[in-house]
């Protein structure tokens, strides 16, 4: 049973006049192509192919809206990394993304995805930068982390942790084991109910 039963897909966006309307409350996912990001939207809303998954990284190249409840809504933001993109389309990508973070005044939280086998790369500090200048609270999920063994994965966890300090709080995470997806739920739930911003 998906604790959002109502979440459903609302639009892509390729242009800030084409996102929804800025009202209620939304939370952000970002991540490097091929950090598992859309498995991970798929888990914690508990619905297979809610964000379509892809063997092929780089296939979120637009701003996709999805709403969970009344008035909350999930955004799919592109990655990029491993996408195989002109140079024009990366930078077309990175206006669309600081647009977004700069007007959108419901944006609650971010989730920032990275697979614990990378540690953090310059697309991640750049998330963490447009996140920091708006003041929007971050919470990382390790993905993969079923990919190490548990000594491995505790040690990953304390130097992202490190590494990031208090700019963003942490956790690990697999979409195949499940791993963290109450965690995650829970954070998420937590970040749609703060109050909104200036």
């Amino acid at each position: 049973m998906s604790h959002y039963p109502e979440a459903q897909f609302i639009k892509s966006a390729n242009a800030l006049s084409q996102f929804v309307p800025d009202s209620g409350a939304e939370v952000a996912v970002a991540g490097r192509s091929n950090a598992g990001k859309s498995s991970a939207i798929n888990v914690i809303v508990n619905q297979r192919q809610f964000a379509r998954t892809s063997k092929t990284p780089g296939r979120t190249q637009l701003v996709n809206f999805f709403s969970l409840r009344d008035d909350q809504r999930l955004i799919d933001l592109p990655g990029y990394g491993f996408a195989k993109v002109p140079t024009r389309t990366r930078a077309h990508w990175r206006d669309l993304i600081a647009d977004y973070f700069e007007t959108r005044k419901s944006l609650r939280g971010l989730f920032l995805i990275i697979d614990i086998r990378r540690q953090i790369t310059d697309f991640d500090q750049l998330m963490l930068k447009f996140a920091e200048q708006v003041s929007l609270p971050t919470h990382v999920l390790l993905t993969k982390t079923d990919k190490l063994k548990r000594g491995q994965a505790a040690t990953a966890l304390l130097e992202v942790r490190r590494d990031l300090g208090d700019i963003a709080t942490v956790q690990h995470f697999s979409a195949l084991t499940r791993l963290g997806e109450d965690e995650a739920r829970a954070k998420l739930d937590e970040f749609l109910s703060l109050p909104g911003r200036e």
